[in-house]
């Protein structure tokens, strides 16, 4: 029997909600480039997107925003784990956990309710984490303000800037959804045994705390931090290069061309540049990096990636590096949700083979 390390290249199901073709840099949402959605539409129009398969009309993103607004409160139950649970313990077990404890109030099978419900309350359990390891008191949602805006809102405290959620909302859009990655397969894998969506959420949450996949980009805001201003990029630049250090922020292990999520990154930072200095900066040390890694390593396809200019939104916005992969992860709810959705309709136990290679019996 033939293996293959780490399943690459298996096919595990068959969906029509993403594709993610790394030789040509594709990104595609329903049909639908993912690096304009970014760049046009918000959070809520292209949740309903992916959960319902097309976008909403006015009249449908109203109801829909409102429904989703409508959700975010904590119920009683999570609210006393989360006042409750050691202060010291990691965001995203905390969130893992509070995820867990809602299954009981999911059943078979997962529904758009469900979808809504859960992708409505993480980012209230996020901030509401995060606000108790600092000593503060949780802040409500505001359900008069967006998705986005309302989660800069519970962290801080305080009305969002515009161009801060414009940025931020494009970030979420980007990483709602990649394919059939580690995570969307481990919660497809558990809803495929007729277990509840919470369940199969919590999950994936515990697949995104891995480094090799959640990851965050705490290394390119440490380079930018570094390099400080535009003056002193070239330079800065040069000198790791010639040290043989690796430019974070630049290659990829799935696209072998320029990132779409990138690009749309980029379009918006680059229109928020004269908003923000840390959006100028991003996109001078990009510019300046690309020429020098053409010079220093030719030929070898090294474009900026999603991290690049997901550290410069994070950068611009303040937020704190313990709030990164759980930022991810609030977006990507609406991925893994949409899959869960798509594989009961079809489903059927996920039940791999292994080759055994141990010692037999005398």
């Amino acid at each position: 029997m033939a293996k293959v390390t780490g399943l690459d290249g298996i096919v595990a199901a068959e969906t029509d909600i993403g594709h993610v073709d790394g030789e040509n840099g594709h990104l595609i949402y329903r049909g639908y480039w993912a690096k304009e959605l970014a760049v046009h539409y918000e959070y809520e129009e292209i949740a309903h997107l992916l959960w319902v398969g097309k976008l909403p009309d006015a009249s449908e993103k109203q109801q829909f925003t409102a429904r989703l607004a409508s959700s975010r409160e904590l119920p009683l139950t999570v609210r006393r784990l989360l006042d409750n649970i050691p202060r010291e313990m990691p965001i995203m077990s905390v969130l893992q956990t509070a995820i867990a404890l809602l299954s009981g109030e999911f059943s078979w099978p997962p529904t758009l309710e469900q979808a809504i419900s859960l992708t409505a309350v993480v980012p209230t359990i996020i901030a509401y984490s995060y606000r108790s390891q600092l000593g503060l008191a949780p802040i409500e949602p505001d359900n008069q303000l967006s998705h986005t805006a309302n989660y800069l809102y519970m962290l801080t405290g305080k009305q969002p800037e515009p161009a801060h959620i414009k940025a931020l909302n494009a970030y979420l859009i980007l990483g709602m959804e990649h394919g059939m990655n580690a995570s969307t397969f481990a919660a497809r894998v558990v809803l495929s045994t007729q277990s509840d969506m919470a369940s199969a959420v919590s999950a994936a949450v515990g697949a995104m705390k891995g480094p090799l996949h959640g990851g965050a980009p705490t290394e390119v805001i440490a380079m930018l931090d570094a390099i400080g201003n535009k003056e002193h990029a070239e330079a800065w630049i040069r000198q790791a290069l010639e040290r043989g250090d690796r430019l974070m922020g630049f290659g990829h292990r799935i696209y072998k061309t320029r990132d779409p999520r990138a690009e749309a990154l980029r379009h918006v930072t680059e229109a928020l540049s004269s908003n923000d200095p840390w959006f100028d900066l991003a996109i001078h040390v990009e510019k300046t990096a690309i020429a020098l890694l053409e010079e220093y390593k030719p030929g070898r396809r090294l474009y900026t990636n999603v991290e690049f200019f997901a550290a410069s939104i994070m950068r611009a916005i303040a937020l704190p590096s313990e709030l990164f992969t759980p930022t991810f992860t609030a977006a990507r709810v609406v991925g893994w949700s949409a899959h869960l959705l798509e594989q009961a309709q079809v489903n059927r136990i996920f039940r791999p083979q292994s080759v055994y290679t141990g010692p037999m019996p005398e």
